[in-house]
């Protein structure tokens, strides 16, 4: 019989389609639907039906984001925090793990360089920023290493166990901020100012030293991941877990050191926005970077450099939606409307590849599997 020739390998544009054209197809159709939602909406309150509205709302919402120096810096600041935890989720994604609990490791190393920058706010800059920044990325990674630890000795699942520790910081901060690391006198409860450990503003009004650290996290993040021996040890068990043990490789041990580095990750995210822009940390901190970090990290394909391109693309769409209400009209919530169908559409991807007749395969192993997979599955042994 004739020897089957092997399939030709595909060159790098085709890798790089590939990769990029159901994100794309998503972020097209979103915008697509968000055109129609607000027709809609302003056609039921004022009885008018203006087709040009979305025209200027997404030209409104692309200046604020990148209309001057200093909308491009808000732009970048915003997706400060988006990068470090989109890093967080996708590095678990590769390893076959749903990090869902980036909110909590964030908020843990938000209070964590609240309290500590609070105490060391007179003690000069260098001190007080570096100890802050660690001591809030050993808390985050603390604080991601047990769902890691219960995940590999116990098989408990980690959506279920991040879950229960996102709820457990929200009340964990509300306690401690409102009780013992309350500032004397404030109108409301929240910790002193950090003083001395805020970051350096590097570039314009707002933009930290913060930046630069989540920009080193993206080459770092590549290298460990495609130029390392953990990084392959790594996305090997993730793609195949059993084949992972039989090869000599410890799936126990890099589940825990995986959840742990995600810890890591967005716990100096949450360490940025306190020192950098809040000043200190109050007992009710609303956000939704750790939620909104899995939306990056899907729409990154969890590549680092697909995770950068999506927060940023985020942070813009953050850093821009004020100037939309305010010249457009359109609420500001109309952000959160574009990413979750941005996440609808990567989770329903078949729909985007029949819109635009994508044949393009999937490459590498599916964060979408990780997400879908059942909880019984892949417990560590």
């Amino acid at each position: 019989m004739a020897d089957v020739p092997d399939p030709p390998e595909r060159s790098l544009p085709a890798r790089a389609w590939s990769l990029i054209a159901v994100p794309l197809g998503a972020i097209v159709l979103s915008l697509a639907v968000g055109a129609i939602v607000m027709i809609l909406a302003e056609g039921l309150v004022t009885g008018r039906y203006d087709l040009t509205l979305p025209i200027s709302a997404y030209r409104s919402l692309v200046l604020g984001a990148a209309g001057s120096g200093g909308a491009l810096v808000s732009t970048v600041v915003q997706a400060t925090p988006l990068v470090l935890t989109g890093l967080a989720v996708g590095i678990c994604f590769k390893a076959g793990l749903f990090n869902i609990g980036a909110q909590g490791q964030f908020l843990m190393g938000a209070l964590t360089a609240g309290a500590v920058g609070a105490s060391l706010a007179h003690s000069g800059p260098l001190v007080a920023v570096t100890v802050a920044l660690v001591a809030a990325a050993v808390v985050g990674a603390l604080y991601g290493a047990i769902p890691g630890f219960l995940k590999a000795f116990t098989g408990a699942h980690e959506v279920v166990t991040t879950i229960m520790l996102n709820y457990i910081a929200i009340f964990t901060i509300a306690f401690l901020v409102a009780g013992p690391l309350r500032a004397r006198g404030a109108s409301f409860a929240r910790t002193p100012d950090v003083g001395d450990a805020a970051l350096p503003i590097i570039i314009g009004r707002d933009g930290h030293i913060g930046l630069l650290i989540a920009l080193a996290a993206v080459p770092l993040a590549y290298w460990l991941l495609w130029r390392t021996t953990l990084g392959f040890e790594i996305r090997t068990v993730g793609a195949n877990p059993e084949a992972a043990r039989y090869a000599g490789m410890r799936p126990r041990r890099l589940i825990v050191m995986v959840m742990t580095l995600g810890g890591l990750l967005a716990g100096l995210a949450g360490a940025g926005e306190i020192l950098g822009r809040a000043g200190f940390m109050p007992a009710a901190f609303t956000t939704n970077v750790g939620f909104d970090a899995i939306t990056v990290a899907l729409l990154g394909r969890a590549h680092p450099v697909g995770i950068l391109l999506a927060g940023l693309l985020f942070g813009a769409m953050r850093a821009g939606a004020n100037q939309m209400q305010i010249v457009a009209g359109v609420p500001s919530e109309m952000i959160d409307v574009l990413q979750g169908v941005i996440l609808l559409f990567l989770a329903a991807d078949i729909v985007v590849r029949r819109v635009f007749r994508l044949r393009t395969g999937r490459v590498g192993v599916s964060e979408l599997q990780t997400v879908t997979r059942s909880y019984g599955e892949q417990a560590s042994r």
